[in-house]
């Protein structure tokens, strides 16, 4: 309870300490072999975000099992924390008492030692250049239980053309959010993405709709010109760099980063991070389609240098892995990219006037640093925490190991809603998107959810389908017309993440999350939570014409069919 006012806080437990009794295994669960479930998976690597028009390649094929298992160790850095740092971490108490998380992917070491002879021994290759400022360390300032002034975010979107024409969003785009931040940047600007497409030069022929992501891609293009650094961190191999050799033509720094090697994933982030005070977190990929012809949600901060520097600390990992010649990871994270905000100790900041406990996670362990909370550990214990509802939104929820055979059920999320549904009585609304490249065995998955609401269960679970209907013009567009949205409200937190739901993305493939907890605030007039707002959009989609109850028949075709018809 808050002792000032007597309302509930919310407590969200995350990346706990194993029971004493459990295995003391610290290997991620790896397949006998990575032969392809399916000839061209559309989002493992690239869905949305694979080479579109071009024949199928090695990215399109699967998300191979690591080649390495996780050595079993503790953290082996030194404590080379400042004192502002330290100073930092303590400043806050935890959101919550612990309560532990039983998954087998939660045994892995945050920060896996290799060989000291596989680390490149240039450090200044391997740190994303900006003012030394920037990275905290005595100059960090100390943190007051509410930071002044308050900081300005956006929960934004991509509306697809076509798509709610009758009522029109109020809601700003993500495409003028990411103009905005370009032109508010002065010296630095980092991207971290999947892929890089903004103009559709990809597909072989003009599409009018990449009119939004050219103004971006031209933006881009101007940054050098003005003084603004930029640098890219994007997966490797790219299947188009029309994009990334324009803007490496005008002074760009672009690293590939080949994760194939290190966890058997790739980079499925998208993260920017503007003068280390801006930033910006979605599923949006560095698409025109993401702009115009993909139903996007993100999350635009703005003048926040304490999380925009931590979201920095992330994108400092990828640089990292991508400046070495051999693709391996140092023996330990060093301490200038251990976070500086988790689970246990959120930030505390005011978003848009409201007080606010936020805090970021990334995927997977292996490649995240000293005090990074866990992207599936946030996802369960946000779901643990509701105690009203749990609103879901996103492209895939599959519990299985989604890329890779043989196949392994991998029930972490599945089960916590069911928990949730049935033992809590919780509310659970789940919309997934329905489209070509739908994986067939989520509707089976999804119907055995559904089924929990029948007499005598009768748990307060609920699935629909979202389908964004396409002309005939608009079907020729490749991995195009889908809710690509990846996002999570309750009762008391929002989520806003960057993977889709299934074992793969959590276990292999970076990603990244974004907790915020406004619950107990006092809200004035005129303000308004994003857990409200978030709420206000999934509700708007769920209640939509473009939201259908999943069919009984659950195959791609006919769920997809129906539901486009309904």
């Amino acid at each position: 309870m808050n002792r000032k006012g007597g309302k509930p806080v919310s407590r969200i437990p995350t990346f706990q300490k194993r029971p004493a009794g459990a295995s003391q295994s610290t290997e991620l669960p790896v397949p006998r072999k990575d032969t392809p479930v399916h000839a061209q998976p559309p989002e493992k690597l690239g869905s949305l975000e694979t080479s579109k028009s071009k024949p199928p390649g090695p990215r399109e094929t699967a998300l191979p099992a690591p080649l390495f298992h996780t050595p079993k160790i503790g953290f082996e850095a030194p404590s080379t924390f400042s004192r502002t740092e330290v100073a930092l971490a303590t400043a806050h108490g935890p959101l919550i008492a612990a309560q532990p998380v039983h998954s087998p992917l939660l045994t892995a070491s945050p920060r896996p030692a290799l060989r000291s002879e596989q680390v490149k021994s240039k450090t200044s290759e391997t740190t994303p250049d900006g003012p030394t400022t920037h990275l905290p360390r005595e100059s960090f300032p100390s943190k007051i239980p509410w930071e002044e002034p308050a900081e300005t975010v956006h929960l934004v979107e991509s509306i697809p053309v076509g798509l709610y024409q009758s009522s029109p969003s109020s809601r700003k785009s993500i495409a003028d959010s990411w103009l905005h931040l370009l032109d508010r940047a002065n010296s630095s600007v980092h991207i971290a993405a999947f892929y890089f497409t903004l103009r559709d030069s990809d597909l072989g022929s003009h599409e009018s709709s990449d009119s939004q992501g050219r103004k971006v891609f031209e933006q881009l293009m101007k940054l050098e010109s003005k003084g603004v650094k930029l640098q890219i961190a994007v997966n490797a191999p790219q299947q188009s760099n029309h994009d990334t050799a324009d803007l490496a033509g005008t002074g760009a720094e672009v690293r590939e980063v080949d994760l194939k090697a290190i966890t058997g994933g790739i980079v499925h982030t998208k993260l920017w991070v503007v003068d280390q005070k801006h930033f910006y977190v979605g599923s949006a990929n560095m698409d025109w389609r993401s702009l115009s012809q993909v139903k996007e949600v993100g999350l635009s901060v703005e003048d926040c240098s304490c999380l925009a520097q931590d979201a920095f600390r992330i994108f400092g990992v990828y640089w990292s892995i991508g400046g070495v010649i051999n693709g391996s990871l140092p023996p330990y994270w060093p301490a200038r990219l251990s976070a500086l905000s988790s689970s246990q100790k959120p930030l505390h900041l005011k978003f848009n006037g409201v007080p606010a406990q936020v805090y970021l996670s990334s995927a997977p362990p292996q490649i995240s640093a000293r005090g990074r909370s866990d992207d599936l550990s946030t996802i369960l214990s946000v779901i643990n925490d509701a105690q009203g509802f749990v609103y879901i939104s996103v492209m895939d929820f599959l519990p299985l190991s989604q890329f890779t055979e043989p196949l392994r059920f991998w029930p972490a999320i599945d089960t916590a809603l069911r928990a949730a549904a049935c033992t809590r009585g919780v509310r659970v609304q789940l919309l997934v998107s329905c489209w070509e490249h739908s994986s067939p065995d989520m509707f089976i998955f999804l119907q055995s959810l559904q089924v929990l609401r029948r007499h005598p269960l009768t748990c307060d679970i609920d699935v629909k389908i979202f389908t964004v209907p396409s002309t005939a013009e608009q079907k020729k567009i490749p991995f195009a017309r889908v809710n690509h949205a990846k996002y999570m409200v309750t009762d008391r937190v929002v989520y806003i993440g960057t993977s889709n739901w299934s074992e793969n993305y959590f276990a292999f493939t970076a990603g990244v999350g974004l907790v915020v907890n406004q619950t107990g605030s006092a809200v004035k007039p005129g303000q308004q939570t994003l857990q409200s707002q978030a709420e206000e959009l999934f509700l708007r989609d769920w209640g939509s014409e473009y939201a259908s109850t999943l069919p009984r028949i659950a195959f791609r075709r006919a769920v997809c069919f129906l539901a486009a018809t309904t």
